[in-house]
């Protein structure tokens, strides 16, 4: 479901790719019919925020472990981290410029 310039994420490496940075991670299922709504529009977003943040995917079937230690209990949620760290989330389909003003406030939703 990833786009081009749409990191693809697995269980093992998650915490590694997103250590360093300002990474975006869209916890995602194949069955979700939002979350292929929303694959393009990160695919938008990923390019016009290129060298801000990195956006990445994460199919929540093959990482269960990761999900769950997020809690992520709907989909798509996407959480913003920042060195690692967690400094928010969003819950549901978003349009490109709601994702890009939650990136670039790191997490800060008005």
């Amino acid at each position: 479901m990833a786009g081009d310039n749409i990191r693809k994420l697995s269980e093992e490496s998650f915490y590694k790719d997103v250590e360093h940075g300002i990474t975006l991670v869209d916890f995602f299922a194949d069955w979700c019919g939002p979350c292929r709504m929303l694959a393009p529009v990160l695919d938008k977003v990923a390019k016009e925020i290129e060298g801000i943040a990195t956006i990445a995917q994460l199919d929540i079937d093959n990482a269960q472990r990761i999900a769950s230690s997020f809690q992520v209990t709907s989909v798509p949620t996407m959480i913003l981290f920042d060195q690692g760290k967690e400094v928010g989330r969003l819950i549901g389909l978003r349009d490109p410029e709601s994702i890009k003003n939650f990136i670039r406030s790191k997490g800060k939703t008005e």
